[in-house]
């Protein structure tokens, strides 16, 4: 019979699946059944050996977001489920493209620009990115 994983060896174990968030791991630590205690002290070892960072996790997850549709509030939204840090959350975001600029792409692509400002704005753009992007747009293309 084999003893029981330690809490550390079950968040290297879970750290070589998918990068998370401190508060993340955490929090599947104490789902494992480890006590709240040895979950900490093993996220705080591998935060000192730089395997996790919620900076690092917050940017490549925002980067992920933005690549998928997401805007801002979305992303803000996720990131905060996940347990990062309302300063990561920031840097993560100031670092994407600007709102505006990710939705003008969109539109630019969109066979159905009105369509797309809609799915935009219920994927976490702002009002003002939506409707800033729309402007930037000729008028023809707009009402295709």
């Amino acid at each position: 019979m084999t003893a029981p994983r330690s809490a550390l060896e079950v968040a290297t174990a879970a750290l070589a699946q998918r990068d998370r968030s401190a508060a993340s791991l955490v929090a599947y630590l104490e789902r494992r059944g480890a006590a709240p205690e040895d979950a900490s002290s093993a996220v705080e070892r591998l935060a000192a050996a730089g395997y996790v960072d919620d900076a690092r996790f917050a940017l490549r997850r925002a980067e992920v977001l933005a690549e998928r549709g997401q805007g801002d509030e979305a992303i803000r939204f996720a990131l905060a489920t996940d347990g990062v840090g309302a300063e990561e959350i920031d840097a993560a975001l100031a670092a994407l493209a600007p709102e505006r600029e990710r939705a003008l792409a969109a539109l630019r692509h969109a066979k159905t620009p009105l369509a797309t400002a809609r799915r935009l704005a219920a994927k976490g753009f702002s009002a003002d990115a939506v409707e800033s992007a729309l402007a930037a747009l000729p008028h023809e293309e707009v009402t295709r």
